[in-house]
């Protein structure tokens, strides 16, 4: 009852704000922020619906829940396994993991080679729909727990029981947000749109831009070739992953010595997308076992080893 009522009073003071000007709380924090430079729409599409938690609160958490279940129905393996975990996480072998059928994805790892002009691509984590849970307000967000420790109050804070598929999501996302660092890597979590904004200052200072990939239309087609004009974009940058939850949360981090391009590309079928790649030119720290290693026959710390970044992942780089 003491989260309901702290959900329901933080709510209220966050439409209280909002209905006294034009920009909802969030926006008005990174306009604080950044002035000069307009919200990309990548975070834009993921500003809460004052609306929307106005009508009732509880039936957008619902419904939020249920959508989070849904999205990962729709991939083979979980949508949190299908992005982060797939390339980062377990890099540092602690745990073991089954990849499953990703294997049979065998452009997911590739050398740095393969970047060139002319270069052909199956992309199936470019094609997948976005997910579409948004951002709480920090004020609202801060009052929900978030943490494996007290786990029993967020199945009850959401109404679900223990072994509920959306339990064990939740969990696992908490689980990758409180996972050790591996070496050469800063890392964090953020909950809502505030601390995204906030946390990538405190790393990078405020002179920097978010990047993400932008797709032309959408499309099914996972087939693309490499088109001219690559270029690279960053070396320190801090890559964020869209993990499954009731709402919008991104696991942050920072790997030394990777680099990060901006790849135009071309699918068979004529749409154009502006896609971002990372290669990690250091992987002396990754575990043997990594799919990655697995897919290019190579050993941790050989080679460079490059990826492609899911389309809902956000990147913040210097300017």
């Amino acid at each position: 009852m003491e989260f309901r009522f702290l959900q329901i009073i933080a709510m209220m003071l966050v439409l209280a704000v909002a209905a006294t000007h034009s920009a909802v709380p969030v926006e008005m924090h990174w306009m604080s922020v950044f002035p000069n430079t307009p919200m990309p729409k990548a975070l834009r599409n993921l500003l809460p619906s004052p609306a929307a938690l106005a009508a009732d609160a509880g039936n957008h958490m619902k419904a939020a829940v249920a959508d989070m279940v849904n999205e990962n129905k729709a991939f083979p393996i979980p949508r949190r396994m299908s992005g982060y975990r797939i390339v980062y996480g377990y890099s540092n072998g602690n745990k073991e993991f089954t990849y499953g059928n990703v294997t049979t994805n065998k452009d997911v790892f590739f050398f740095e080679s393969k970047l060139h002009p002319g270069s052909k691509m199956n992309l199936k984590g470019l094609t997948g729909k976005a997910s579409r849970t948004a951002f709480l307000p920090r004020l609202v967000a801060d009052s929900i727990p978030f943490s494996t420790q007290k786990f029993a109050q967020v199945l009850h804070y959401f109404s679900l029981q223990p072994e509920s598929a959306a339990s064990k999501i939740l969990k696992q996302t908490m689980e990758d947000c409180e996972a050790p660092a591996m070496e050469g890597e800063a890392r964090y979590c953020a909950t809502s749109l505030e601390s995204f904004v906030d946390l990538g200052v405190s790393m990078l200072g405020q002179n920097i831009q978010l990047l993400s990939t932008e797709l032309e239309r959408e499309t099914q087609s996972q087939e693309f070739s490499i088109g001219e004009g690559m270029k690279m974009v960053g070396k320190s940058e801090i890559v964020c992953h869209k993990m499954s939850y009731a709402y919008a949360v991104f696991l942050c981090h920072s790997i030394d010595k990777t680099d990060l391009y901006k790849v135009p590309l071309v699918g068979e079928n004529g749409t154009r997308a502006a896609a971002l790649a990372v290669c990690h030119k250091d992987t002396s720290a990754w575990s043997p076992k990594h799919l990655a290693f697995q897919i290019l026959k190579v050993e941790p710390g050989t080679v460079p080893v490059c990826h492609f970044l899911a389309r809902d992942t956000l990147v913040w780089v210097s300017n």
